[in-house]
């Protein structure tokens, strides 16, 4: 079973400066997937499989996606959906729960930490704040950031935007305290 695609996006920024020149470059990229939901217009179900089980699928490609486009390993990562008015918020949830974040995991290379995340409905063009943390310890304060997508005819009443988000490191100049990437890896 899977879900119907009718486009994906991809997105890439690289960040050179932020109140001054950083000793290296931040690069942050994203992806995201327009699928039509299965569940809009009908009645109410208790059961989401429909969304769920293929959602792996889309874990692996987008998670493919976005380190391309990222060009580097990824260090931080983050999830969101946004759900047509055709469906419920809990459609957006339901397409990014475990399934789909085991395989983008697998996809960037490897991960253990809780995979931060947001979901709304909306209309078309609404944008996403994917946030962003350390993807090996949440704790890494760093690497808290986000990427902003919007896709502007998505998502349509019946359709579901699944993006993700990674980055190449943590913010420019992070002074701000917090357990460091070296403490979390037992470096430090």
């Amino acid at each position: 079973m899977s879900l119907e695609i009718r486009k994906v996006v991809t997105y890439a920024e690289e960040i050179r400066r932020d109140g001054k020149p950083g000793e290296s470059w931040l690069r942050k990229a994203g992806a995201a997937a327009v699928v039509r939901n299965p569940y809009a217009g009908r009645p109410y179900s208790e059961d989401l499989s429909e969304i769920v089980a293929p959602s792996a699928e889309l874990g692996a490609l987008l998670g493919a996606r976005a380190v391309e486009a990222l060009g580097r390993p990824a260090e931080s990562y983050g999830k969101a959906a946004l759900v047509g008015t055709g469906g419920e918020q809990e459609h957006a949830v339901a397409i990014k729960t475990s399934v789909f974040g085991d395989a983008f995991r697998e996809a960037i290379g490897g991960a253990t930490a809780w995979l931060p995340s947001i979901s709304k409905r909306c209309a078309p063009g609404a944008s996403a704040d994917i946030p962003l943390c350390f993807k090996d310890e949440v704790w890494v304060r760093s690497h808290y950031d986000a990427v902003t997508m919007t896709i502007p005819d998505a998502p349509a009443h019946d359709e579901i935007v699944l993006l993700v988000a990674v980055a190449s490191g943590a913010r420019l100049h992070a002074r701000l305290g917090g357990k460091t990437k070296e403490e979390a890896l037992g470096a430090g």
